[in-house]
């Protein structure tokens, strides 16, 4: 079968009289009529990306290029959506055989029509993480790896490590070597589990999510008449988000573009935030480098925000030495400053934005239009607590509610069950964390549990069968422990080490020092190997664990275990109730990371202290600052109207004495002149 792509003359089938110089601008103009060839569009937040996009692409129709001789790439299912969207209504009708989706959809349909030539079937699956986590366990059971003795990583992290290396392209062994190192003594083993997986699949005729990637860039590598035919077709590329691609998919189209070298990538530098999960900024910094003779054109003005964030963005970014300089540069009239807002603790900060929200609804700016962002999940923990009090209503658009997470849950479920040993739910959640119990096993085991609490006899402190307890200095004050010991005899062999841990844990829970306070708690429960479990099951366990660092922290300021759960349990019943048709209006609180794309007319940002924004882990390296910069320049340049930049003085302290230590401000902020903001002390 030959793979030929025939290349007809251009004939300009298309005439749309679109007054390209009245409706772009002049740099977006540039951009929009550039000649062929290489081009990188550094498109500043704000300034009309997806116009230029759009426009590119109708104008190449207009110039004679066929629609399927045109790949559009994206990487939302939303933002390819919009795309095709608005081409459809400068066309006016549908354009079916333009090549526009996404990076998996588009290798999707081509590996569908090629699956053979890599020894597949072109009726393969397409695995879903769940698919895929269930066909990693298979492989784990035949390589008979016994992950209730070690701390082998569970499926999830291993599909997560495969998934890294398939878009990184480095091998699983360079990936445990410098992200995973506390799976140092599993390389091999992790290694050997992958070629598992991988054969797996083929053998079932399935592919993941990556494959759809990782397999195109196989098939156009190995394959000479294929990778001709579709370089031959796809004379124009256009890519969008390019500050977000992979190293995977930068070579995808690096290949695809090697016949014509007609490839449009669009993107801003300053706001590639995702090196976390695999984007390789090198893709969108040495994109000339790869492509000598490349056009740049860069769109700088803004038509969201006021010149007074701007000139706040502009210097915000300027100190970071990796980037395309540019200078974001106003398309609306004049505003307020933004104000840099000094609180003395966080509970002030809450306070004070609660309040700013209530001002501003009075002033006609709905409650929909304000938001407020920040680093990390617990950096909004104090203001949560502070907008249910007010009866103040929010939603949280950073994905799973930070008390719906797992790990927050198991952490809280060791002070539910010392509060309430009646709690079979939480009881149960914290049996099944130990390796070697399951649901069954749970059940049988609080059925003696729940048997000895209803006759009373271990209230009394007597002597109960079922061998000794582990290192209890006091006997008579660690009932509950003394109650789960009688278990023992219902718990498997195979826990029995983990059981006599559960059950010191639970000793140095209801001692009576520590009972009362619900920091010294959660501290413990880290401390007695939880950090361990973090590790083997989730593939970003260090912030997991700083969550809940940061949450026993938040703790502190409640003066009884029975009142944190409290205010928990209320924080997380109003987010549960949250009701999608609900059109009530809500202040949304938002990671920026979740933020990015959006605007609003007024923005917060909370917690810009050293040490938590940037990021402590992030300042230990130069990139890593350099990111954490960009985040920042992200978060400012989601406002529109009115900008806030708070920070606390002081926050609660963590450990034994629970004393307030000093906080520093963000380093950031003294990058940024005095006199581009307003101060306000309300300390």
């Amino acid at each position: 079968m030959s793979h030929e792509y025939v290349l007809k003359p251009f004939t300009p089938e298309i005439r749309l009289n679109i007054d390209y110089p009245r409706e772009l601008n002049e740099q977006q103009l540039a951009a929009v009529t550039a000649p062929p060839g290489p081009a990188l569009v550094i498109a500043g937040a704000g300034s009309g990306k997806t116009r230029t996009l759009t426009y590119r692409v109708a104008y190449l129709l207009e110039q004679g290029i066929p629609a399927d001789r045109i790949l559009l790439l994206t990487f939302t299912n939303k933002a390819a959506a919009e795309m095709m969207r608005r081409v459809s209504d400068l066309l006016g009708h549908e354009l079916r055989s333009l090549w526009g989706g996404t990076f998996h959809s588009i290798g999707a349909r081509i590996l569908r029509l090629h699956a053979d030539a890599l020894g597949y079937q072109k009726d393969f699956t397409i695995l879903d993480r769940d698919d895929a986590k269930d066909l990693i366990k298979a492989c784990m059971a035949d390589a008979k790896i016994d992950k209730k003795d070690k701390h082998f990583p569970k499926p999830d992290v291993l599909n997560e490590i495969f998934s890294l290396a398939a878009n990184t392209h480095k091998t699983v062994e360079e990936l445990v070597d410098g992200q995973f190192s506390y799976f140092s003594q599993f390389a091999a083993e992790i290694a050997d589990q992958q070629k598992r997986y991988h054969a797996r699949k083929r053998a079932t005729n399935g592919m993941d999510f990556d494959d759809l990637l990782a397999l195109w860039l196989k098939l156009l590598q190995e394959h000479a008449d294929i990778r001709e035919h579709y370089q031959r077709r796809f004379q124009f590329i256009l890519v969008d988000e390019y500050q977000d691609t992979n190293k995977l998919q930068g070579d995808l189209i690096d290949l695809l573009a090697a016949r014509h070298h007609n490839v449009t990538v669009v993107g801003d530098d300053a706001q590639s935030i995702y090196a976390w999960r695999g984007a390789n900024f090198a893709n969108i910094l040495d994109f000339p480098k790869r492509y000598p003779g490349a056009k740049v054109f860069k769109i700088e003005t803004n038509y969201r925000s006021t010149p007074e964030i701007l000139n706040v963005a502009n210097a915000a970014i300027a100190a970071n030495v990796n980037q395309f300089a540019k200078e974001l540069s106003p398309a609306r009239k004049s505003g307020v400053k933004p104000a840099l807002v000094q609180c003395h603790d966080a509970g002030q900060q809450a306070a004070f934005i609660a309040q700013r929200a209530l001002e501003l609804r009075e002033e006609c700016t709905s409650l929909n239009n304000i938001c407020v962002l920040y680093r990390s999940h617990f950096h909004a923990l104090e203001l949560q607590l502070e907008l249910t009090r007010r009866q103040i209503p929010f939603s949280i658009t950073s994905g799973i509610r930070f008390f719906e997470q797992a790990h927050i849950k198991d952490a809280t479920a060791y002070l539910k069950f010392v509060a309430n040993p009646r709690d079979e739910v939480s009881f149960k959640r914290l049996v099944q964390l130990i390796p070697g119990i399951g649901a069954k096993g749970a059940e049988k085991i609080f059925q003696i549990f729940s048997g000895q609490m209803a006759d009373g006899r271990w209230q009394m402190g007597k002597e109960l069968s079922g061998g000794s307890l582990p290192q209890l200095p006091s006997p008579n004050s660690h009932l509950l422990a003394s109650a789960l010991q009688t278990c023992v005899k219902a718990v498997p062999k195979k826990a029995a080490v983990a059981w006599t841990q559960f059950v010191a844990t639970i000793a140095q829970l209801e001692d009576d020092a520590t009972r009362k306070s619900a920091a010294k708690m959660l501290r413990i429960v880290m401390d007695a190997g939880y950090d361990d479990y973090l590790k083997e099951t989730y593939d970003n366990y260090e912030r997991r664990l700083d969550e809940i660092q940061q949450l026993a922290e938040f703790a502190f300021q409640f003066g009884s275990v029975e009142e944190f759960l409290t205010q928990l349990a209320l924080l997380t019943n109003v987010e549960a109730e949250e009701d999608p048709q609900d059109d009530t209006e809500k202040i949304k609180l938002s990671t920026i990371h979740q933020a990015k794309g959006l605007e609003f007319e007024v923005v917060f940002v909370i917690m810009l202290c050293d040490g938590l924004f940037p990021s402590a882990r992030s300042t230990e390296s130069n990139d890593g600052e350099e990111e954490e910069r960009r985040l920042f320049y992200v978060s400012i340049t989601r406002a529109k109207n009115e900008l806030y930049l708070c920070y606390p003085n002081m926050r609660a302290g963590f450990g034994a004495s629970g004393m307030d230590t000093y906080q520093s401000p963000s380093r950031f902020l003294s990058e940024i002149p005095k006199g581009l903001l307003n101060e306000w002390n309300l300390r």
